[in-house]
């Protein structure tokens, strides 16, 4: 019989899974170094409880990554599955594009209106 999936999952537990550490020591360890936000709030607790819809915010590879939870994770699986428990999201919003005649101006909705 299939258990269900929980409500919610320890923080470094999940990381694990999600395969962006290597061993859930690792995972911890990143945690209580206080490199991981969840919903913008710096935590250093491994314990600390995920749910789908959170919002983290760690350092991995060359830059910071931004991710949102889309699932828990029974057990630590594949890479493709893993990939399906969250979506990269971008670091922050673009706030310049480059127009047609190589300028740059803001993009929609995020300048003072004249």
């Amino acid at each position: 019989m299939k258990r269900p999936l929980p409500e919610e999952q320890r923080l470094d537990a999940w990381l694990w899974c999600a395969r962006l550490a290597k061993s859930r020591a690792r995972a911890a360890d990143l945690v209580r170094e206080g490199r991981v936000r969840i919903n913008r709030q710096a935590t250093e607790k491994p314990h600390a409880r995920l749910r789908p819809g959170d919002v983290l915010t760690l350092p991995l590879g060359p830059g910071v990554r931004v991710l949102a939870v889309k699932a828990l994770a029974l057990r630590r699986g594949p890479a493709e599955a893993a990939c399906l428990l969250y979506d990269e999201l971008p670091e922050r919003p673009a706030l310049l594009h480059a127009n047609s005649e190589g300028g740059i101006r803001r993009a929609p909705g995020t300048g003072s209106q004249s």
